[in-house]
């Protein structure tokens, strides 16, 4: 590759265009690379010129690399020397941590920004690290705002990745593709200050607070006697706002009413208190640590019941009073938001329910409502789209990774059959982590599928679920992981295709608006 991306520069003569014509370049580009040199390619979208030095990505068999050049000597922020060839001076850095930093301070749209001004963001998340060229194709088409750069702990912990991997990977791939229009990060689903820190040192400005473990859901078993019990504990003037703001009252929308009994608003105080104090905590924390520049997602999905619009409304409420700066809430909504497959459940109940979340949303501050496990959830996409009038986060994780065995499945079937036979073996282990229904017997015998019908599993609900889950697993065994990410880096081209295809469909059904090319 060295050698190979000098001889690429001047046979174009790269060093002789301006930044305008690399421009009308990287705008003209519908391909990832396209300037080609035996084994080595340079992404078109990648060239960059800054103060008559050359910037862009290359790859070949091997994996990419960042290069610069110039006709003078020069330096760069990255940690590589700058060797002297016959036509020019020539750089080859590596795809690090450091030198994503470096990549901040020299191009600034690669590093995550907050979004909390955008009226749409999706979360595309990617467990490989491979997938945002694929979405940002897609995102590039609308106006919409993508989180790229989302992670959990515990996919992190599956993956074997951290947020600066996450990060890193991200950004030099909106470097990769040349997107200029600003990209969040999500630390996704995340309980402690702690975790939120370690998320906020990577640069990632979106924090989902997951409130499981603050919020008591026992609660709601409990009888009026306990309740009152335990409420008379609470601040009185926690419980003062509680019996002036909520008890006995109602609260009309167009799409219905919403009532709040004594005994119902006092158990909402003792069920989520605890939550709401922590939300302020983390409020301020964020505020303080960021110069008051994040995306605070609020999480109460994460339960066994849907969020009754009673509750919402009381939590929304506090969230207002309290000052918390929301940009988005994900409540959990009646039906199944399973992952890897499309909504199980009552659509014109859902629709109903979602229009009254909605207007909650609009009369506490308008935050974004956010869709939880919301990838291929093709039914309620119109209805979500409608509702939210696009003021939405939906949060998308392991469809990419679905798609990336798609690639596989078409491009290299032999190692798609070793995958889907090690799913099984990872699965009961990754079903204690998730909530999915698949049945695995109604999946076809593998040795009596064709090669050429192999991608047919991943249009099945039960077998997506099943290799959606068991990532973790497979990611890390060392019979499948190598040869796994070699054939992703192989068909690059391929996966980013089949992965814009399928966002475009995510995104269109949600009635987004679509930007002149």
């Amino acid at each position: 590759m060295k050698r190979n991306v000098p001889v690429i520069i001047s046979k174009f003569g790269l060093l002789e265009k301006s930044e305008e014509e690399l421009a009308s370049m990287r705008s003209s580009s519908d391909e990832q690379g396209g300037l080609t040199e035996e084994q080595t390619s340079v992404y078109i979208r990648s060239l960059r010129m800054v103060d008559g030095v050359l910037y862009c990505m290359s790859r070949n068999d091997d994996g990419k690399s960042i290069c610069a050049a110039s006709r003078r000597e020069f330096t760069t922020p990255f940690d590589a020397p700058v060797e002297r060839l016959e036509s020019m001076y020539f750089q080859t850095s590596t795809l690090s941590k450091k030198n994503a930093h470096a990549l901040f301070e020299l191009f600034p749209f690669t590093k995550p920004v907050s979004l909390r001004n955008e009226r749409t963001t999706i979360g595309m998340g990617d467990r490989i690290g491979r997938a945002t060229a694929g979405q940002l194709r897609a995102a590039r088409k609308y106006n919409v705002y993508p989180v790229l750069a989302q992670q959990s702990v515990r996919e992190l912990q599956f993956t074997g990745r951290t947020f600066a991997d996450v990060v890193t990977d991200a950004a030099f791939l909106v470097f990769q593709e040349g997107f200029e229009r600003g990209y969040g990060a999500d630390g996704d689903h995340l309980k402690t200050i702690e975790a939120i820190d370690t998320a906020l040192a990577e640069h990632m400005p979106m924090i989902t607070l997951d409130l499981t473990e603050v919020m008591k859901p026992e609660v709601a078993e409990w009888s009026d006697k306990e309740v009152a019990k335990a409420y008379e504990k609470l601040k009185t003037e926690f419980r003062k706002r509680v019996e002036s703001e909520y008890a006995g009252k109602e609260f009309k929308y167009e799409a219905g009413t919403v009532t709040i009994s004594v005994e119902e608003a006092r158990r909402c105080a003792v069920m989520y208190g605890p939550a709401l104090d922590f939300s302020e905590e983390v409020d301020a924390h964020l505020r303080q640590k960021t110069d008051d520049s994040y995306d605070l997602e609020i999480s109460i999905d994460e339960t066994t019941t849907p969020t009754l619009p009673s509750h919402h409304l009381f939590i929304a409420r506090e969230l207002k009073a309290r000052g918390v700066t929301v940009n988005s809430l994900a409540p959990r909504f009646i039906g199944e938001f399973q992952k890897a497959i499309d909504y199980i459940g009552d659509v014109a109940e859902f629709e109903k329910q979602f229009a009254l979340h909605c207007e909650i949303a609009k009369s506490n501050g308008y935050y974004k409502i956010s869709v939880h496990s919301g990838s291929d959830k093709f039914l309620v996409y119109p209805v979500v789209g409608k509702y939210t009038s696009k003021r939405l986060h939906l949060k998308t994780a392991g469809t990419s990774w679905l798609e990336s065995l798609r690639t596989i499945a078409c491009a290299e079937p032999d190692l798609y059959r070793r995958m889907h036979t090690k799913a099984y073996e990872y699965y009961p282990t990754a079903l204690k982590q998730y909530h999915i229904t698949a049945n695995l017997d109604k999946i076809a015998p593998l040795d009596e599928v064709e090669n050429a019908d192999l991608s047919a599993y991943l249009d099945d609900p039960n077998c997506r679920q099943l290799l959606h889950i068991s990532y973790g697993g497979l990611l890390n065994d060392p019979e499948i992981r190598d040869d796994y990410f070699a054939a992703i880096h192989k068909h690059e081209e391929f996966f980013a295709r089949i992965l814009a295809g399928h966002f475009d469909k995510h995104i269109s059904l949600l009635g987004i608006e679509r930007l002149e090319s």
